[in-house]
């Protein structure tokens, strides 16, 4: 007789059980307005247009982050991978960057950024030979600690300094291709 009391009050704790479960974090990730995972970059963004950076958005970034760091990069370069853009001590209240980012050192919210291997400062757009599409990473790195690098550090520096600070990572990949003339 008892028996059906005891399941009716363990189906009333169900729900409280529940509620005070751990929440699941959400994902960390990046997009862009100007394209999609996996899809072609615009002209602009190039050296075959204005060269200018595409605009990125994050979301999910852990509450512990301090700061962000962006490296954006071509494995498929003919010479090894080509370093486009690389950006460190972005402030963990930033969740996204602005489309035609200046390329200046140091920017308005005091994030800095280093060499690409043009070599200039900032970004420097998709520009491979003509042929096959190229892929480009865009990295960003959720870090728990601002790094303090000066400006102009390079993309190995950065992984250097970046070493045991990383608490997610969330990453966007596009492609561009340029006709062969």
């Amino acid at each position: 007789m008892h028996r059906p009391l005891i399941r009716c009050l363990a189906l009333l704790a169900l729900p409280v059980t529940a509620r005070t479960m751990p929440e699941v974090p959400m994902a960390f990730t990046l997009s862009s307005s100007s394209f999609r995972e996996g899809a072609p970059i615009p002209a602009k963004h190039t050296c075959d247009g204005a060269d200018v950076s595409p605009p990125l958005a994050w979301s999910g970034a852990p509450s512990g982050a301090a700061g962000f760091a962006l490296i954006m990069d071509d494995p498929d370069a003919p010479a090894g991978t080509w370093v486009h853009w690389v950006l460190y001590d972005l402030p963990a209240r930033a969740s996204a960057l602005a489309e035609n980012v200046a390329k200046t050192e140091t920017l308005k919210d005091g994030a800095v950024q280093g060499r690409n291997d043009f070599p200039r400062t900032g970004y420097g757009g998709p520009c491979p030979p003509p042929g096959k599409p190229h892929r480009y990473f865009f990295k960003l790195y959720a870090l728990d600690a601002a790094l303090g690098l000066k400006p102009g550090a390079t993309k190995q520096e950065l992984e250097r300094a970046m070493q045991g600070h990383v608490l997610a990572t969330a990453q966007l990949m596009g492609t561009y291709a340029r006709a062969r003339k």
